[in-house]
């Protein structure tokens, strides 16, 4: 709590921030063409902090074509990696300047805890960004062992312009995740944030060209998905879509890439993640904080949240006793108070939804052992649900909200079963004392990062992405996340003598 200020004192910088309002183009603001508009809403007071441009596909037709322009003629993909890479440490230093301001502005989007957006969630921004800058000049191209007669090169080339459609419940973090690399690799970008949490994003950009990007380079255009997100997945010039979010309207960008022209696309969808804690696991008071922050950190609306705790039987009641407890510390409230843990959900239509699975599960009998309640018509108190089936809808359908879900089991084999019962794979928690059962399990999961005796996601150094559908065609992070954004090229250079050759025949 040293790094964090008072509550008055945000709510004092909350008061004196200048809200960003028009699409960022070519190096600068601009109003939609229309010049049409869409308010953006404070979660937590409902309030309108300012209203945004409402782009359409005309909007995206002029980004692309200066995207395109700086793509094509070089300012940017010719730059020496070393140059590239300076301009985006400087980025970081730029971000690291403004940093308060902008976790300010990102939990007055979003409704995420303050605590969040300054200990976690800015922090992993610079961190990310200075990670791929500094991996620009360490990734060597290929020679293929061709024999004496050729010379063959596989080299990687930026992929072109690339339209990022990023979500409301990471908006900083997920761009940084998108552009850190895509920049990095030397393409031209079109950002569409979440019409619900554009701030940043623009504010960001902003920045990007304080620190020397080339106008034309990172572009963000706000508004909705059908007027912004449709019309940039169908675009023609647009040679690559990355999108994060639901499963849902991931599917519409796999449609979009087969009706227009074939653009690679890669997505990072949604998760329904199991958290098996079996008999032997130790330390079940540090197990439980565990349990805990998987389920409700960020309100739970994560993709990778652990929202089925899988259980063995034998330990049910002494770990949930504990998950109680932890759970209570997990208070709920204004999110720019740092005291607070838990903030605000999305929206009133998010809300409604994450309130309809609480619901639910009242109405099937499930006993709740904590929460179940809602507060302000926009807060979610933490909420278990104790003997969930396997297949129920709050064991199968992703909530993304506060609420777990505990479903008891008598075996190793019959957690991992349950653990697959599912159409997502991106995450998976395992707790037990056991090493070759941990790893076994850890093998048998269909999930695209297992954690073992911890709840987590990697870190800047591992892929990041799912299995089944909670992913496609790629992933972030990591020197894989690079692999996305270029193309493979070879390069076939004959060296054969042809007139020794011929005096040969």
């Amino acid at each position: 709590m040293s790094d964090l200020l008072t509550h008055h004192e945000y709510l004092a910088i909350a008061e004196n921030l200048d809200f960003p309002s028009n699409s960022f183009v070519d190096g600068g603001f601009r109003p939609s063409v229309t010049g049409e508009t869409l308010p953006t809403i404070n979660p937590a007071s409902k309030a309108v902090l300012t209203e945004i441009a409402a782009c359409n596909a005309e909007d995206v037709d002029f980004a692309v074509s200066r995207a395109r322009e700086a793509f094509e003629d070089g300012r940017w993909r010719t730059q020496s990696p070393e140059c590239r890479k300076d301009v985006l440490i400087r980025l970081c230093k730029l971000i690291s300047r403004n940093a308060r301001e902008l976790a300010v502005l990102e939990s007055l989007d979003s409704g995420k805890p303050i605590r969040d957006c300054e200990l976690i969630d800015i922090p992993e921004v610079i961190h990310t960004l200075k990670w791929h800058a500094e991996a620009i000049d360490k990734i060597y191209d290929q020679t293929a062992p061709v024999g004496d007669g050729a010379v063959a090169m596989v080299v990687r080339e930026p992929i072109g312009v690339v339209g990022a459609v990023l979500p409301w419940n990471f908006p900083l973090l997920m761009l940084a995740w998108k552009i850190a690399p895509a920049l990095a690799a030397g393409c031209s970008m079109i950002i569409k944030p979440a019409e619900q949490t554009s701030l940043t994003a623009l504010r960001v950009a902003e920045l990007a060209v304080e620190a020397g990007l080339p106008h034309g380079v990172l572009n963000v255009l706000t508004g909705t998905g059908p007027n912004v997100g449709e019309p940039l997945g169908l675009h023609a010039d647009v040679d690559m879509v990355t999108f994060t979010g639901s499963t849902q309207t991931g599917r519409r960008f796999l449609h979009y890439a087969a009706d227009s022209n074939l653009k690679k696309v890669v997505l990072e969808c949604g998760g329904k993640n199991p958290c098996i804690v079996l008999e032997d696991a130790e330390d079940l008071d540090y197990v439980a904080s565990q349990v805990v922050a998987a389920a409700f950190w960020n309100m739970g609306e994560n993709c990778s949240a652990g929202s089925r705790l899988i259980v063995h039987s034998a330990i049910k009641a002494e770990l949930l006793e504990r998950i109680v407890a932890h759970s209570r510390e997990w208070r709920t409230g204004d999110p720019l108070d740092p005291a607070n843990h838990l903030g605000a959900l999305i929206d009133e239509n998010h809300f409604q939804k994450v309130a309809s699975y609480i619901d639910h599960g009242k109405s099937q009998q499930h006993t709740v052992i904590l929460g179940g309640s809602t507060i302000d018509g926009i807060y979610v108190e933490p909420t278990i649900f104790d003997d969930v089936s396997p297949d129920d809808r709050l064991a199968q359908e992703e909530i993304f909200g506060p609420v777990l879900s505990v479903i008891p089991v008598n075996s190793y084999d019959e957690a991992l079963t349950v653990a697959n019962n599912s159409d997502y794979g991106l995450a998976a928690s395992v707790f037990t004392a056991n090493a070759k059962r941990a790893i076994r399990a850890a093998q048998a999961i269909r999930a695209g990062t297992v954690t073992v005796n911890c709840f987590g996601e990697g870190n800047i150094t591992t892929p990041f992405g799912g299995y089944k559908q909670s992913g496609f065609g790629g992933r972030d992070n990591s020197i894989h996340a690079h692999d996305q954004y270029t193309e493979l090229k070879t390069i076939w250079i004959d060296l054969s003598d042809k007139e020794d050759q011929a005096n040969a025949e």
